[in-house]
């Protein structure tokens, strides 16, 4: 019985660190989950098991750990309970239940909590062909790229922005592209180009 007991707080600790940390809910203390949860226990050994469990918490969820991963970041976290520092079968079996349940609206709450506002809705474009004007001037005549960008906030309507451009403002617009790519690449790969041609 005490086991289950032991694992019903457990739970409600995780379920009270996510609720606080990853659904922003302000009602959520330390204070009250260890009066909820852990009345008996004293306030360093809470505040140790919830600052433990909050840290856990933060690590399988920023590597968005799936089954596997889990299981092997658990067990060397059980392994290290000779120092005192781990985590016993029983918290890793109820993290490991925890998380199968969490995962998904945690992730969502995580990307949702990094997106820039407003953000890009959607693209849509096409190309029209513009004719002469009446008086007969064909300067501007040719194709024009029309682009409109649908931008937002969260729960807020859509704003529009309508682009115009001619066929050397699109191969401007690309190359700029292109050279954001590249830079993000060379950022990403962390490898000279001059190691490749070696």
């Amino acid at each position: 019985m005490a086991d289950t007991d032991a694992a019903k707080s457990l739970s409600g600790l995780l379920n009270g660190i996510t609720q606080k940390v990853y659904y922003n809910n302000p009602d959520i203390t330390e204070e009250l989950l260890k009066n909820e949860l852990y009345l008996e226990m004293s306030q360093d050994e809470f505040s140790a098991l919830h600052e433990k469990m909050r840290g856990l918490l933060k690590s399988i969820a920023s590597a968005d750990m799936d089954q596997g991963q889990l299981d092997a970041f658990l067990t060397a976290q059980t392994k290290r309970r000779q120092g005192g520092a781990g985590l016993s079968s029983e918290q890793a079996a109820v993290l490991t239940r925890f998380w199968k349940t969490h995962r998904t609206k945690v992730r969502e709450s995580l990307l949702n909590q990094s997106r820039w506002e407003p953000a890009l809705r959607g693209v849509s474009w096409r190309v029209d062909v513009q004719a002469g004007d009446r008086r007969g001037d064909t300067a501007h005549s040719g194709a024009v790229a029309l682009v409109e960008l649908e931008l937002g906030r969260t729960g807020e309507s859509s704003d529009f922005v309508c682009l115009e451009m001619d066929e050397s403002k699109v191969n401007l617009l690309l190359k700029k592209m292109g050279d954001i790519q590249q830079s993000i690449d060379r950022i990403v790969h962390h490898s000279p180009q001059k190691s490749e041609e070696a």
